[in-house]
């Protein structure tokens, strides 16, 4: 087993946010994490990788506590990606080699400058390597901040709203590539997202939460019509179109 939460809660002081979450991820899996805005899908990410710290439950990673792990030892294993990245003046390049960090003992090598130069081309980001971070659109900035995780290489990677500042064509690209990457490095990914057709073409398994729980879990079966009426507050019906689950609204 390679990521395991037991009961894990949270709250902003007397403001509780999560309740006795509990889910275990493996690698190869890539879980979208489903919900309203405002029910904790963004805390439950930053306690998986102890940028929060949870009031009760625990953390587990190939068996170890996360809370007793070093932030260079969780870098080595989780990579995170905000919702926002802020533009700075700093290249591409550079921002996405800074991904190497935890990995850099005395000095850059020419495999971490190897491994940047390839994710780079692998998002079609190469033309922009040299370019500031502050003449970039969303959605580019959100290219660069994934690329960035990537080159980590972790073992888990956790994805905030992925998606939210890129158009289709580079929405479906993406998730694409983190599927082909969960498969090709047998990595877990879970990412928290909006959009429930995006997460049912590309993600293996779901979480839906509700009011700081987790309501339903499981794969493509447990997204259903109910399900997401009772989560979201909306009546919806789920079709099949082209061999794909589609979310349909009924108001």
């Amino acid at each position: 087993m390679m990521l395991e939460l037991d009961g894990v809660g949270f709250g902003y002081r007397s403001h509780p946010v999560l309740d006795g979450v509990s889910f275990s991820v493996e690698p190869d899996e890539f879980v979208a994490i489903l919900g309203p805005n405002g029910v904790g899908k963004t805390t439950l990410l930053r306690c998986l990788n102890a940028l929060l710290r949870p009031g009760a439950g625990s953390v587990l990673l190939d068996g170890r506590e996360v809370l007793a792990m070093s932030r260079p030892a969780i870098a080595r294993e989780m990579a995170y990606v905000s919702q926002r990245t802020e533009p700075t003046r700093m290249t591409a390049f550079d921002t996405v080699l800074l991904g190497r960090r935890p990995h850099i003992g005395f000095g850059i090598t020419g495999r971490d400058l190897a491994i940047t130069e390839a994710i780079l081309r692998r998002l079609d980001l190469s033309a922009l390597a040299l370019r500031y971070l502050d003449e970039m659109s969303g959605g580019e900035l959100q290219k660069v901040a994934i690329a960035r995780a990537l080159v980590q290489e972790p073992r888990v990677l956790l994805l905030d709203e992925p998606t939210s500042s890129l158009d289709l064509k580079n929405q479906l690209e993406i998730l694409g590539l983190v599927r082909e990457i969960v498969r090709e490095h047998r990595i877990a990914a879970l990412m928290t997202m909006h959009d429930l057709n995006l997460a049912l073409r590309f993600a293996d398994r779901f979480i839906l939460m509700k009011e700081g729980a987790i309501h339903a879990a499981g794969g493509p079966e447990v997204v259903t019509a109910e399900a997401i009426g009772s989560v979201y507050g909306v009546p919806v019906t789920v079709e099949q179109c082209r061999g794909c689950r589609v979310v349909v609204p009924c108001v």
